[in-house]
């Protein structure tokens, strides 16, 4: 039996404060006055702090913090936390039950042994407290609903779930920010609007506020669209195609993994540093992660450009000069009418494409990068398209001998030097969850990359991996690295585009060093073993 609290690693930049594993409002409540005491009297390196149905995740700068240090403190105070916190506000939420908004109220009805009204005025009948945030940003994890309303998720997810949509997964009911895929029961619609980047705060419901949703017979009227500024100044350059998946990253966003926003950012920070050094920039400056075929690019002014990480045959045309292969890591001038196109992979994945001053798109939530999963940072919250134009900026700062880890690497694809290249993991937070049989089969496999890996995470093919007891936790927090084992037995590994928080215990956490030897193997044709050191 697990006593509680306890603390646990989350790789090397993040710690776990359990107190309980239930999903439960008293619990809940221990676990946000955790999160207000640490928020009064912060620690020192700790960057933020995600609450959760049962435990606090505490990421930390591995610079400036350790486990070793931060645990006994974390502890000390999870076992003298303070009064509850008061109640959040009350957000009243007007829904359309059933029909085309809920068309899964009818069976949710029947499975609960109630009239469509019933249910209705049941799940109308009571205030819900936002227990947590998570899965997407915005998302609010609701509860607890009537035990008569307590239903299954679907068995098979649907591959889009409308933006709006009011859903139910046993005692718990949420609401879906935004179109995505998803599991729950869809019982109606809301037309207000739970995530704005641009707004303060971006997540109208947050971590302890009151929800009651209030029927309604319509939606509300079209709303205005969510602004976000644009870039100023002149276009430098024209996407004449692009390419597989080519989107503008930056420095992580840091501080609202709370709301459910990931960090996004670049897969392989090394090379995108090395990129941006070799121009002059600061080391975490917007460029152009490239994803194994690369865009075409016409430049309309002279840029002083580099290349790093991968190596994708990158070539520039010149009308004058004719084409000629760029140098990786080094910078060179590409003048107007220049058409940067790469030609085909030879090694690595994801090459980083750097501008002297940097790719100015707008900062949303602290970062410029893209949240592909969000929709929003970077060039208009997507991938690049064919004729997008990119404004480049003149100064976006010098370079910052204070780095990232990391982001001394070189510009060869780490990984490609060993044939099965070795993540270093710290075991858990939740490997109690495993047999020492699974643990050893774990550490001894050679796990595949599959086709189906993103920039969401990387998935693993092997031997099954057996859990002892339940296939599922109470879900809590995520960071990149999180390594999460569905009842399926193949692992999962969470990269920067990765949920906040998730429901399948993590065996292990990758260390942050080794996140870049992943992104540079190519799904479907890679392969990884992993190995346990201390966090």
């Amino acid at each position: 039996m697990t006593d509680y609290p306890r603390v646990r690693p989350v790789g090397d930049a993040a710690v776990t404060v359990e107190l309980g594993d239930a999903i439960d409002p008293a619990l809940n409540a221990a676990v946000r006055a955790l999160d207000r005491a640490l928020a009064e009297r912060p620690l020192a390196g700790v960057v933020e702090a995600v609450p959760t149905y049962r435990s606090l995740l505490v990421c930390y700068d591995p610079r400036r913090a350790a486990f070793a240090n931060l645990a006994p403190v974390l502890l000390e105070r999870a076992q003298i936390v303070g009064e509850p916190l008061p109640p959040g506000p009350l957000h009243t939420i007007p829904t359309v039950y059933g029909g085309e908004h809920g068309p899964d109220l009818r069976e949710v009805a029947t499975t609960c042994g109630l009239s469509e009204g019933d249910l209705v005025r049941l799940h109308t009948s009571q205030e819900l407290t936002a227990f947590m945030l998570g899965f997407m940003p915005g998302f609010p994890y609701l509860g607890l609903s009537p035990e008569a309303l307590a239903v299954p998720r679907r068995p098979t997810p649907r591959v889009r779930v409308p933006e709006g949509s009011v859903a139910l997964a046993g005692r718990q009911a949420g609401i879906y920010p935004a179109a995505s895929p998803g599991g729950w029961q869809l019982i109606g619609r809301t037309g207000t609007r739970l995530f704005d980047p641009t707004a303060e705060p971006p997540a109208l419901i947050q971590p302890g506020d009151r929800v009651r949703f209030v029927r309604t017979d319509a939606l509300e009227a079209e709303r205005p669209a969510i602004l976000v500024p644009r870039e100023a100044g002149d276009p430098v350059l024209e996407v004449l195609s692009p390419g597989l998946l080519t989107s503008v990253q930056a420095a992580p966003r840091v501080g609202h993994r709370r709301l459910g926003v990931s960090g996004a950012g670049p897969l392989d920070a090394g090379a995108h540093a090395a990129a941006n050094r070799a121009v002059g920039n600061a080391p975490d400056a917007a460029a152009l992660e490239v994803t194994l075929a690369g865009p075409s690019l016409r430049f309309l002014r002279s840029a002083r450009v580099a290349i790093a990480g991968a190596d994708l045959g990158a070539v520039l045309e010149r009308t004058d000069l004719g084409a000629w292969e760029v140098p990786r890591g080094q910078a060179f001038l590409a003048r107007p009418g220049s058409v940067l196109r790469f030609e085909g992979r030879r090694s690595g994945c994801r090459a980083y494409v750097a501008f002297a001053g940097g790719i100015d798109v707008p900062v949303v939530l602290g970062s410029r990068s893209t949240d592909l999963v969000g929709a929003f940072g970077g060039h208009g919250g997507r991938a690049l398209r064919a004729r997008d134009l990119l404004v480049v900026g003149s100064d976006q700062g010098r370079p910052d001998e204070d780095d990232a880890p990391g982001a001394q690497a070189g510009v060869r694809p780490r990984g490609e030097d060993e044939r099965i290249p070795t993540l270093r993991v710290v075991l858990g937070p939740q490997d109690d969850h495993f047999p020492e049989s699974a643990k050893r089969l774990f550490l001894g496999t050679a796990w595949a990359l599959t086709a189906t890996s993103d920039r969401v995470g990387g998935r693993l093919s092997g031997p099954a991996l057996e859990t002892v007891g339940a296939a599922e936790i109470v879900s809590d927090g995520m960071v990149p690295g999180c390594i999460q084992v569905p009842p399926d037995g193949q692992p999962i590994i969470m990269l920067a585009d990765g949920p906040t928080t998730g429901g399948y215990p993590k065996i292990a956490t990758v260390i942050t060093a080794d996140l870049a030897r992943l992104a540079q193997l190519v799904p479907g044709q890679g392969c990884v073993r992993l190995e346990a050191v201390n966090s």
